[in-house]
């Protein structure tokens, strides 16, 4: 009789423990998941990652890229893009942590919202497919640099500037005079090196010949519409196509989790920043390449 009562309370306490450990367990793993942190490979996540607005930094878009990559519960990762474009080093830096994300055996989705051109198009090249809305204003494959030129401002206040330098080339983009020929072809080549990379991102990305990319590669703009009769994108859908596109090529059965990495909220001395990119003459960086919508 001892016996008996001993194997029940044994039983008992198991059962007890295991469902302890099992309501912990599911505890933890929705505290994860709210997280974003891993628990296992056998989940039915995929990574959303927002670039919304101009392309100035690439570290918060790095930052979630390596996040999700390193996740082995996120199994693919879809790009929402809505941006006009931006700086050429942010574009290449954020292509290829989307390369790195797809060399770890994850597929990548870019999904454009309402404008994805320029620097935008340029990092959806980096990913297994492009989702394009019928609507969606893309395109725009170039390279653009702006200099402001306030000589006739200067000379109307009696502004004069004495420059001494230790080559010819060194204060190139001067504001206070014009630009030379020297100076504008010495760009010019930049600025076509820079542009070849371009095209090279999208011939390699899309799988195009150069023959194929080059008649709509001059600053044009284009429809996700036309933008898919020219190769520029695999299919047209919205989002939520994205996401399950990505979910296919994962071999996520069933619906997936969409799961996102907090951006980091926007200060008011980041606003301001911001606003001052567009004056050329107040901005700390100074003139830049830019792969951008104008």
């Amino acid at each position: 009789m001892a016996v008996k009562r001993w194997l029940v309370g044994c039983v008992v306490l198991l059962v007890g423990t295991f469902a302890t450990v099992s309501l912990a367990f599911l505890i933890v793993n929705l505290t994860f998941q709210r997280e974003g942190f891993s628990l296992g490979p056998l989940s039915r996540r995929v990574g959303l990652i927002e670039i919304v607005g101009d392309i100035e930094s690439s570290e918060g878009v790095v930052d979630q890229l390596e996040h999700m990559r390193r996740d082995s519960s996120v199994r693919a990762v879809v790009l929402r893009l809505d941006s006009p474009g931006g700086g050429v080093a942010a574009s290449q830096e954020i292509y290829e942590a989307v390369r790195k994300v797809r060399e770890d055996d994850k597929p990548v989705v870019a999904s454009m919202g309402g404008v994805a051109a320029s620097g935008a198009y340029y990092i959806a090249c980096a990913a297994d497919s492009i989702v394009s809305n019928p609507g969606t204003l893309t395109g725009s494959v170039g390279v653009i640099m702006s200099f402001p030129n306030t000589e006739e401002l200067f000379r109307k206040v009696g502004l004069r500037f004495e420059v001494v330098k230790t080559g010819k080339f060194k204060d190139i983009g001067s504001m206070s005079r014009p630009m030379t020929f020297e100076e504008r072809e010495l760009l010019q080549g930049v600025l076509s090196n820079v542009y070849e990379q371009f095209v090279d991102a999208i011939s390699e990305g899309r799988s195009l010949d150069r023959k194929d990319i080059l008649p709509y590669a001059d600053g044009r703009i284009f429809s996700g519409d036309q933008a898919l009769e020219y190769g520029f994108v695999d299919r047209l859908g919205d989002l939520n196509d994205a996401v399950q596109l990505a979910a296919s090529m994962a071999h996520i059965e069933g619906r997936p989790v969409v799961v996102r990495k907090e951006k980091r909220r926007v200060s008011l001395v980041d606003f301001f920043e911001d606003k001052l990119r567009f004056v050329p003459a107040l901005s700390q960086s100074g003139p830049r390449l830019e792969y951008r919508l104008r």
